[in-house]
């Protein structure tokens, strides 16, 4: 079939995003249903995508290459492999749980507010917040799914860079109103958030641009398949220095957004200033752009240089688990917590990128999609949680479960898949990258597992605290979850449970795509260091 399934499945949430943009403004109704209509079509669209491609088939699928711009070498390229299918199935799921869970976080939205107030005709004609939260939510959702299935470099990095401008607006222009100051401070937080998240990035994305020119320089194109080949076939030579500096600025751009340690300080407040489902697209969607690309790019496109890296990138990996556990365990805004608890997750997910191991890159793949699972569950009943009680501060909770237990019973499932409960998704992705990282790094394995018991440690601390003990004044007529929010969070949680049950559905397509990233760094599993009997009653390793 030459039907360009791949560009549709991009194309149909940006178009969605358009038109929801021009629906009139006082149809808000009507924009959000077109809005959840266009997500649940791409969702379609990514299981389509999923049963069409072949786990033991070639390693770039549905492929897609036309001249874009031919002076240049740079082509619309595209294909997916096990990694690219999951992660757009995963933001193809998300998208809908995200828009249904905001479903009025815009109605009011600060940017409507200081300007007349939410309700006022003239600023619902005049600024139309509603309409342009589910559009840009749309746009993300476009530009995430088109980085997974870029295979040129300067497409990759056209959109890697252009989501940033729709998330600096969600951040800035619809943030949470669970704030404890002024609405002069809160719009400053706000602004503030924004800005920083914009900086990091963009300073990131400068970097890679030099470093994505200096890749067409060395190999005169773009195309991510014709440069790994060229590599394998050693008919691309690229000097030590030269490969080592390229993969450095492809790097801190991935790093910034992964989000890893020491480059990790915008997640905190962007998290914390945005609506609960907004702070989903960034940690469960946004990025996993980051530490995706750092499989296909870094290890595709420059090995050795990997390998050379490797020592400083574990280490940075292991302050990034510990460092962002134990400060969560210290937050007293439940946003910020969780934020300060995806530092620590994706420290795991980059230890098992860069443990050079199958098991390791295999538990980091599914560590991408059960984090973006474990995490949305979590932030969005914690965002129901907020709007009822209006403040992000756990101090201020108190035997919640008592006025409302099936938002307490979700929110401890969702804290229990945090911390890699046996039994829910997580637990899987981290045994596997632990496993893989011991099989070569046995200190690094070791140490580590100190995030397993801080992680233990910050999520029922913040169980108890907010869900257990007396009834504060202020919770005791606390609703229970409502009809709209239990559809948001049981799928969820139906898939925490499946996936944790029974991975196989995920490993079977990731495996064969973690077997070419092997060997695009020409390593192998090392031998297991276990003595056994021989027939013959001789001892063999």
């Amino acid at each position: 079939m030459d039907f360009p399934l791949l560009t549709v499945t991009a194309a149909v949430p940006a178009v969605g995003a358009i038109l929801t943009a021009a629906v009139p403004a006082a149809r808000r109704t009507a924009a959000k249903w077109l809005a959840l209509l266009f997500s649940l079509a791409t969702l379609a669209l990514a299981v389509l995508v999923a049963v069409r491609f072949e786990p033991g088939g070639d390693r770039y699928q549905l492929t897609e290459s036309r001249a874009w711009i031919p002076d240049f070498g740079v082509r619309y390229e595209l294909g997916v492999d096990g990694i690219g299918v999951v992660l757009i199935g995963l933001t193809a799921l998300l998208i809908p749980f995200v828009i249904a869970a905001g479903w009025h976080d815009a109605d009011a939205s600060p940017s409507s507010s200081s300007r007349g107030g939410p309700n006022t005709e003239t600023s619902s004609q005049r600024w139309r917040p509603t309409q342009g939260f589910f559009a840009l939510i749309l746009m993300v959702e476009a530009m995430v799914i088109i980085s997974f299935e870029a295979t040129d470099v300067f497409l990759f990095y056209i959109f890697f860079e252009a989501m940033l401008i729709p998330m600096y607006f969600l951040i800035g222009g619809f943030g949470d109103r669970a704030h404890t100051g002024s609405d002069e401070n809160a719009a400053a937080q706000r602004s503030y958030a924004a800005v920083k998240f914009l900086l990091y990035n963009l300073v990131g994305g400068l970097i890679m641009l030099a470093a994505v020119i200096g890749l067409y320089v060395v190999a005169g194109n773009f195309s991510l398949q014709e440069i790994t080949a060229a590599r394998a076939a050693g008919t691309l030579d690229m000097a030590t220095n030269t490969e080592r500096l390229l993969f450095l600025g492809f790097f801190f751009a991935f790093a910034v957004k992964a989000p890893l340690w020491p480059l990790h300080t915008w997640l905190p407040n962007a998290m914390g200033e945005s609506t609960a489902p907004v702070a989903v697209l960034i940690t469960a969607v946004v990025d996993k752009v980051g530490t995706f690309a750092m499989l296909r790019f870094c290890l595709g496109l420059f090995p050795d240089a990997s390998k050379w890296a490797t020592p400083v990138v574990l280490v940075l990996a292991l302050i990034s688990i510990v460092y962002g556990a134990l400060v969560a365990v210290g937050q007293r805004d439940i946003k910020r917590l969780v934020a300060y608890a995806s530092i620590s997750h994706f420290g795991f997910i980059i230890l098992g990128i860069f443990a050079m191991t199958s098991q390791g890159q295999s538990g980091a793949t599914l560590y991408m999609v059960n984090h973006g699972l474990s995490t949305a569950a979590l932030m969005l009943v914690a965002g129901f949680l907020i709007s009822r009680r209006g403040s992000r501060l756990i101090a201020d909770y108190g035997g919640v479960q008592k006025v409302a237990p099936v938002l307490a019973g979700t929110f401890l499932i969702g804290g229990l898949a945090t911390l890699s409960l046996p039994g829910l998704a997580p637990f899987v992705s981290e045994f596997l990258v632990l496993v893989g990282t011991f099989a070569r790094y046995p200190v690094v394995g070791i140490v580590a597992t100190v995030g397993i018991v801080l992680a233990a440690l910050y999520t029922l601390v913040l169980y108890q605290r907010t869900m257990t003990g007396p009834v504060k004044e202020e919770v005791r007529t606390m609703p229970d979850l409502r009809l709209r929010e239990v559809l948001v969070v049981a799928p969820l949680i139906a898939l925490l449970i499946g996936l944790g049950v029974y991975p196989k559905v995920l490993t079977d397509i990731v495996n064969p795509a973690v077997e070419h990233t092997m060997s695009d760094v020409k390593q192998t599993d090392p031998e297991p260091e276990v003595a056994v009997e021989a027939k013959n009653g001789e001892e063999a390793k």
